[in-house]
């Protein structure tokens, strides 16, 4: 599988501002780039900062006036497709260095607070049979409705109201995984089958000694992601953090199977 990604973004910057991008596909971990351009326009100042769990790296960028970024890739998609329920999950003791952080609490995740509904609702079941039926739980009662959460809602909010955006689906499976003493993580994805198409947000689970992608709003397949980057929630897998206000002009993404 051959993915053709393009992206373009296009603000405004009405005064100096130091952004934080992060919008290239991952090279390694189950894809790889084959062909790669990225035209940053003419930013004041450029640097990237080393890749977080060895997957991506993001750039800084120091400008203003405007900011105007064109970026193209051919990436061949070369991850397998894996019944989650196969996985037994790794005990806690076992879990390498890299995954231990992504078993606690972050900003977008109270895990803590779902300890008791994950017992109650998905107690009998262990490993990867706990996170499908997690996924599928989330899949069947929530909405996918854009607009109706923002920059301030977390897991505990959209659990509540049960519906969101890619984000929020994200937020939720994570929590619950972690909740279950899964290690848990986010991602962000170029994605086939994403209505509207856009940067998708994904959670990834840590079952058999390996990261595997879990899409809760059923819209793409692990085998038709191209990753870009990994955090423990939103806050750190944006693929645009600006310092200032900036105001948005235009932006397209668009993937497709080559």
């Amino acid at each position: 599988m051959k993915l053709e990604i393009s992206a373009s973004l296009n603000y405004c910057l009405s005064e100096p501002v130091d952004l934080m991008l992060q919008i290239e596909a991952a090279n390694g971990h189950g894809q790889h780039v084959e062909q790669a351009s990225l035209d940053l326009g003419h930013p004041d100042y450029v640097a990237r900062v080393p890749a977080a769990d060895g997957i991506c790296e993001p750039i800084w960028l120091h400008g203003a006036g405007s900011l105007h970024v064109e970026y193209r890739a051919l990436v061949a998609i070369d991850r397998p497709a894996v019944d989650l329920r196969t996985l037994a999950d790794v005990p806690l003791h076992r879990l390498p260095a890299a995954a231990v952080p992504y078993l606690n609490e972050s900003r977008y995740c109270p895990s803590n607070k779902f300890h008791a509904f994950v017992e109650r609702r998905f107690g009998e079941c262990q490993g990867g049979e706990k996170i499908a039926r997690m996924r599928d739980w989330i899949e069947s009662r929530f909405t996918y409705v854009a607009g109706t959460s923002d920059a301030e809602t977390g897991a505990l909010d959209s659990f509540v109201e049960r519906r969101g955006v890619c984000r929020d689906y994200a937020h939720v499976m994570i929590a619950l995984a972690r909740a279950a003493h899964i290690p848990a993580r986010m991602a962000s994805v170029y994605a086939l089958g994403v209505k509207p198409m856009d940067f998708h947000a994904v959670a990834e689970v840590y079952l058999g000694g390996d990261w595997h992608i879990v899409d809760a709003t059923g819209m793409s397949k692990p085998t038709e992601c191209a990753r870009i980057c990994v955090g423990r929630d939103a806050a750190d897998i944006a693929f645009l953090t600006a310092y200032r206000e900036i105001r948005l002009v235009e932006q397209s993404v668009k993937v497709e199977k080559a």
